[in-house]
């Protein structure tokens, strides 16, 4: 399954605020459906509940339904809650490193950003958006005008109140490190990361 390229608005009226999708709110405040009414609609199944949390993570992060499933088979493998090693791992991810420090607007601008050469990690470039960044590593950008201009106007239209605190950010170099996984806490994404594995647990 292809990644989706589809209407982000309707896709956050239907799962709720996903930042990582887009920051936009849309003027209609129902769910969308045929006539936009949810009294006739069945009351969720324990299974729709799940599926509409999968649902999340997956539109949030960009991801196809195969990379979510290497991450939770990838996050069932390591010791510890997997919920919260899973959310760590797509925390880690480059593209979202970009977005949680404010150089896109969006995970999929920030998908860009690096597929299109403006981000090294630690003096290297690197294209790959789902490249696992690792504590240490130093986040910056290409030493190339167009590439500082470009991430600048975007740091300043950012609407990112703060940086996580796993992340060390020096506005100067325009670098950043990363000190740390992510605490539950600082993930932006409102999701009960327990039916998303639960959801999995019979595959």
């Amino acid at each position: 399954m292809s990644r989706y390229r589809g209407p982000k608005l309707k896709i956050s009226r239907r799962l709720g605020l996903l930042p990582g999708l887009t920051r936009k709110v849309s003027k209609k405040s129902n769910r969308p459906g045929k006539d936009g009414t949810v009294d006739d609609k069945p009351k969720p199944t324990e299974y729709g509940i799940r599926l509409e949390e999968k649902q999340k993570l997956k539109f949030n992060y960009g991801l196809t339904e195969s990379q979510l499933f290497r991450y939770v088979k990838e996050a069932r493998r390591r010791r510890g809650v997997t919920g919260l090693i899973l959310l760590q791992l797509l925390e880690m991810r480059l593209d979202t490193l970009c977005f949680n420090l404010g150089f896109a607007k969006s995970i999929s601008q920030a998908r860009q950003l690096v597929n299109h050469g403006h981000i090294t990690v630690n003096k290297k470039v690197i294209n790959i958006p789902s490249f696992q960044c690792r504590l240490n590593d130093i986040i910056s950008i290409k030493e190339k005008s167009t590439s500082k201009n470009l991430i600048i106007n975007n740091i300043k239209t950012s609407q990112r109140s703060e940086i996580p605190d796993n992340l060390k950010f020096d506005d100067t170099k325009l670098e950043a490190t990363v000190l740390d996984y992510c605490d539950r806490n600082d993930v932006q994404l409102q999701l009960n990361e327990l039916l998303v594995i639960e959801y999995y647990s019979r595959r």
